[in-house]
């Protein structure tokens, strides 16, 4: 099978690289803002979508009205071009939002596909128009180079190199099967009992980063003050999602070497994070309370979290199984009995109906684990809305309970 895989290292380049690699991403951007305004300029006036290879005849127009244009790599040009293709592409199919305009200081990249050189034995590498660069070689590149992305981050400019390679078939040594309920007081509760807790990494550091825009505010715009003041709380965002990246690569690289089977909620982030503050029609309700929970939310990394045990669990041959959320910590996994009583607190669950007790987190993960058999079984959703009944037949109450706590607690 196939294997793309990317790695990133740090670039020390002198004075003059840095200032010729900011002008290569502003030129990049630039491009791809003047692309997303003639596009809808065009379509505006009712004509047909301009694909890449048409897109390309304007670059060559702009370079002519443009001549500093010229200064900046082709090829880093054309990539904005294919960035922008691809963007309109997922917007159309519906997997991203509409193409907005890039702006100075955010997400500053560029590529280049072809025409640089590694020389890894001496840590250096050569890109067009910049020539031979020092990088901090911090682990070997496996495979062949398929093309390396320039972008800068909190003062700091790396290279990320995207290679491919063959690999065999992994062969999953683990056998075992987990569910994963995630929140905020615990950051993974597992349907074993055992659970991880969160770093809270933007909360460790919020007084400190709250301190270095306060100063920000105050100086004049655009001013050298403004800019130092702006490189600090730069730096401490850095280190806020550098801690978080860090602490989500060790927790999902645990999990995918140790199970074979991980069944996660199919939760929508973007949706639970949404603003209460509403309109001025319609205000919103406890919009200081759902702030903090939003930012409480978004702390955690959820989202990244699945998105990494996924492409972990790829390589190491193991399965995640996404179920929905709804009900996973009002029902029991004992008697399958569904009520929002069950739920006495945030952390304890009482059965109304068997009385089985447990943390409603763990009671959660064994639903949501549960659930991932059903849905690997047949297909099955497993929402538990179809078996939200306040009683049930007596001879019934056997069956899920059986079942329920076999698949949780022996596999």
């Amino acid at each position: 099978m196939k294997r793309l895989q990317a790695f990133k290292y740090e670039l020390m380049p002198s004075g003059e690289q840095t200032r010729h690699m900011r002008r290569f991403a502003g030129a990049r951007r630039f491009v791809f803002n003047k692309a997303l305004a003639l596009q809808q300029a065009h379509h505006a006036s009712g004509g047909k979508f301009i694909g890449y290879f048409a897109m390309g005849k304007h670059l060559t127009a702009w370079k002519q009205e443009s001549p500093w244009l010229k200064e900046s790599p082709s090829q880093a040009l054309q990539q904005s071009l294919k960035d922008l293709d691809k963007a309109w592409k997922n917007f159309f199919a519906k997997r991203a939002s509409f193409p907005r305009p890039k702006k100075k200081g955010r997400g500053e990249s560029f590529r280049f596909p072809q025409g640089f050189k590694i020389d890894q034995p001496n840590s250096r590498i050569f890109l067009p128009k910049l020539g031979w660069m020092r990088y901090r070689n911090s682990r070997d590149i496996l495979g062949t180079v398929k093309n390396i992305t320039i972008s800068e981050a909190g003062g700091k400019w790396f290279a990320s190199i995207q290679t491919e390679r063959e690999v065999e078939q992994p062969i999953p040594v683990a056998t075992m099967a987990i569910g994963i309920d995630v929140g905020i007081a615990r950051f993974a509760t597992m349907s074993d009992g055992s659970f991880v807790a969160p770093l809270c990494s933007f909360k460790k550091h919020e007084k400190r980063l709250a301190k270095y825009q306060r100063r920000m505010s105050r100086k004049t715009r655009f001013s050298k003050n403004w800019h130092k003041a702006k490189r600090k709380v730069q730096k401490v965002h850095s280190r806020i999602a550098n801690a978080r990246k860090d602490f989500l690569h060790k927790t999902t690289s645990a999990l995918s070497k140790n199970f074979r089977v991980v069944a996660v909620e199919d939760l929508q982030v973007r949706n639970m994070s949404k603003s209460a503050a509403g309109n001025a029609d319609k205000p919103g309700k406890n919009v200081a309370a759902k702030s903090g929970l939003n930012k409480s939310i978004l702390d955690q990394g959820w989202f990244e979290f699945r998105r990494q045990l996924q492409y972990k669990l790829d390589w190491n041959g193991g399965i995640l199984i996404a179920v929905p959320p709804q009900y996973t910590s009002q029902t029991c996994p004992c008697c399958g009995h569904v009520a929002k009583e069950n739920r006495k607190t945030q952390a304890k669950f009482e059965c109304v109906d068997c009385g089985y007790e447990n943390h409603a987190d763990v009671v959660g993960a064994m639903n949501i684990l549960a659930r991932g058999y059903r849905a690997a079984a047949c297909g099955e959703d497993g929402s538990g809305l179809a078996r939200k009944r306040k009683t049930k037949p007596a001879s019934v109450k056997q069956e899920p309970a059986e079942a329920a706590m076999q698949e949780a607690t022996h596999v």
